[in-house]
Parts: C-alpha cells; sequence; structure tokens
C-alpha cells in the first residue's frame, strides 16, 4: 500500500497520477497534526507521499535521508524499510527542475523570486541555486522580504509560486500584482489545481512564458514510483500523463451572445463525450425558483448578473465538465477569470440575424443586439481560448469545436 500524507487533500491528483504510472494501491490519506504519530508508525503503508503541510515535519521524523532531502531540508517521499525505520527523499527537487526546463528556464545569472518560505519553497531554494542563478529572494508576509517591500524587487527575471494562494477552493486569489515585474519572462506556478490561477492568467495577458505545477506534480510521482517499486520508468511517460490528467480535468467552457446555440451545443457535446453539461442560466433559474425574465422584472439585471457571478464561480470550480454561459457572463472581470482558471474556452461566434429572441429579456431588437455585441465582442475574444463559427446545423458547430478541443 502506497498513498498521500497532507491535512487537506480533496483536491489531489495523484491517485489519478499514479494509476497511470504503476499496478498499486495508493490512498490519501487527509491527517490532522494531532494524528501525525498515529500515521507515521501505521506499519500498513511500505510507503507514502508528503505534501502541505507535513513536509519538513516528514523530514523530522525519517531515521535516515537521501542527500537531495538532506540539502532541501524537507522530505516528499518516504519508504519503509524492512527493519520498520523510515528513509526520506525529496523527488520535488527532479519535480521542479523537470518543469522549470520544460518552460524554458535558464536560471544562470538570473534574479530568481520565490513567493513562500515553506517546504516547497526550499526544494525550489536548492534547484536554482544548484543551477546558477545570480540572486535568489524569498518573499514572505512576515519576512525580511515581504509584500509590503516587494517592490525593490521588481525587477525580478524568474517569478516561481509555491504558496497555495489561489489554489481551489480559493480560486481568483493572488499575492502580487505581476505588471509591476517588467522584467520578469518566466513565471512558475506549483499550484495544479486550478490549471490556470490568476498568477498564471496575468502572465499569460502580460506575454509571460509561464506554466503550471501539474508538470511538476508528474515528474515527482514518477520518481517517487520508481523509488516505491525500484523500477525505471521511461521520462517520456511524464508528457503523456500530463496530457490525459489536463483533458480529463478541465471543464469546456462556452461563450457567446444569448440565442447563439450555447445550450443546445453543450448538451450535444456532453451526450457525445460523456460529460456532465452545466447551464449557468439553469443554476440561477434553480436557486431563485424564478425564470430568468422574472427575475429581471422583480430585481433588475444588476441582481441578475450578482446571481450569476455565483453560478459562473461554482460551475468554474469543477472539473471534468461541460458549461454553458448566459450571454452577458464574460461582462464581469471576476467572471472571465472563473471561466477561464480550469477551462478551455470557446466563444461560439453568430451572426446578428441568427440569433434566438425568443425569452431573453435583453434581445429586443436587431438594433440592440448589434450595440450588444460591439460591446461583448472584445470581452468573449478576451475570454476565448478558441473562436468557432456557429453553424445552422448544431452537428456541424460541435464538430468544429471537437476539432480544436481533445476531449
Amino acid at each position: 500500500m502506497f498513498g498521500l500524507l497532507g491535512r487537506k487533500l480533496g483536491h489531489s491528483l495523484s491517485p489519478q497520477i499514479h494509476s497511470h504510472l504503476c499496478d498499486y494501491e495508493y490512498k490519501l490519506y487527509p491527517t490532522e497534526p494531532e494524528c501525525l504519530d498515529a500515521f507515521f508508525s501505521d506499519t500498513r503503508l511500505k510507503g507514502f507521499n508528503v505534501t502541505i503541510p507535513y513536509k519538513i515535519e516528514a523530514f523530522n521524523r525519517c531515521d535516515e535521508r537521501s542527500e537531495t532531502a538532506e540539502k532541501a531540508g524537507s522530505v516528499n517521499t518516504v519508504i519503509r524499510r524492512p527493519d520498520g525505520t523510515l528513509y526520506g527523499d525529496n523527488t520535488d527537487y527532479f519535480g521542479f527542475l523537470y518543469m522549470a526546463k520544460k518552460c524554458g528556464c535558464d536560471f544562470r545569472g538570473k534574479k530568481v523570486l520565490i513567493l513562500g518560505n515553506g517546504g516547497a519553497s526550499l526544494t525550489v531554494q536548492n534547484v536554482v541555486k544548484d543551477e546558477g542563478a545570480g540572486e535568489v529572494v524569498v518573499v514572505s508576509r512576515s519576512g525580511e522580504n515581504n509584500y509590503t517591500n516587494i517592490s525593490r524587487h521588481y525587477d525580478a527575471d524568474i517569478i516561481v509560486n509555491t504558496t497555495p494562494v489561489g489554489m481551489y477552493p480559493n480560486n481568483g486569489e493572488r499575492l502580487i500584482d505581476l505588471s509591476e515585474f517588467t522584467k520578469c519572462r518566466k513565471a512558475l506556478e506549483l499550484i495544479y489545481n486550478p490549471a490556470r490561477t490568476v498568477f498564471l492568467l496575468d502572465a499569460e495577458k502580460l506575454g509571460i512564458d509561464c506554466i503550471n505545477g501539474l508538470y511538476m506534480l508528474v515528474a515527482q510521482a514518477l520518481r517517487a514510483a520508481e523509488i516505491f517499486t525500484k523500477k525505471t520508468i521511461p521520462l517520456s511517460r511524464i508528457d503523456e500523463i500530463y496530457n490525459a490528467i489536463i483533458s480529463e480535468q478541465k471543464n469546456l467552457v462556452l461563450v457567446g451572445m444569448p440565442g447563439c446555440g450555447k445550450s443546445t451545443a453543450a448538451a450535444l457535446l456532453s451526450k457525445k463525450t460523456g460529460r456532465e453539461c452545466v447551464d449557468t442560466d439553469a443554476i440561477v433559474v434553480e436557486a431563485s425558483g424564478k425564470s430568468i425574465p422574472d427575475i429581471f422584472a422583480e430585481y433588475g439585471e444588476t441582481e441578475f448578473r450578482n446571481r450569476e457571478t455565483e453560478a459562473v464561480r461554482t460551475a468554474g470550480k469543477g472539473a471534468g465538465k461541460i458549461i454553458a454561459t448566459g450571454g452577458g457572463a464574460i461582462l464581469k472581470k471576476e467572471n472571465r477569470i472563473a471561466l477561464r482558471e480550469n477551462s478551455t474556452v470557446v466563444f461560439l461566434k453568430a451572426p446578428v440575424e441568427g440569433l434566438a429572441t425568443d425569452g431573453r429579456p435583453l434581445s429586443k431588437s436587431p438594433e440592440v443586439l448589434e450595440k450588444m455585441l460591439a460591446e461583448r465582442l472584445p470581452l468573449y475574444l478576451e475570454t476565448a481560448d478558441f473562436t468557432i463559427e456557429v453553424d445552422r446545423d448544431p452537428e456541424i458547430t460541435v464538430r468544429r469545436i471537437l476539432e480544436c478541443v481533445s476531449l
């Protein structure tokens, strides 16, 4: 038996990753601090990985540690030896280095800014120093370098976030304004759920090369599996597993003008792929107990948009779903972020004359729709990863979507 030790593990993808790697039982072990003694003494486990917040705790509890773990000062992979003693290793070192190289990072002579000072930060610090970084700055909430004086480091070349800020379920949070770091050319995020944190979305918008923590997670899991099984696994498996997990986890979100056929396309995609279909307008209606025209009539557009924002936030945190949105869901910035964080977004582009208007409070005339489209088009394009021309035949529209997106 193998598994993962941590405090809150509901978001973990480790069991899925290890199921791709090897044929052994791998379970999650969410554990409170007062139960650590019992966990570490449980002889049924042959080995386990360690995540937030116990990597330093695991380091202290191991009887012997690898050279990499000793240097990093933290342990994320533990083996129980035949005599019952615990041997600790740090496969995060390999995982982060693989991820950094995947992003094309060359640390030599660069100023590297590391957000956070926990166990993962210690590993990152060792990697970047070993790779020849010119200056390494660790930022924490109360350290010498903190978020109140971070302006002194606006000249950083590479920024690495090792904190859980922005991680599920607290999607949408950020620590820094990346636009202030005008020299930054690489942004590395250790979080993998959501797939695109605000930190990464900001990097994409600024044209900064960026990568999320899933590559690190898969790479360190491969090395851990080799330790567990004493077998060599080809490195090519990292990309294979990464692509499989991304395909399984990412939502597909449809945005576009009211009446362009988002709900119809979403239902067809759900039927073809077996994925659950979610409609944000339907979530609003179910929660309110009223139709959308009635909500507009009784409370006005502002209240509807507030309810829509909650529906978008809820739907966006899901995984592996097909999500149809209301035509105005992209009007609020927080909605655009929530839709993009864990999803591939497709804009269904349709001519105004082809839009359905029945039961749509704001779609009163072609002139109104033309004005609406002019206002919203930049936001649709900003939010979307792909743009698809809508066909009168929904089957053709869906085929076009599937040609762009792998599900």
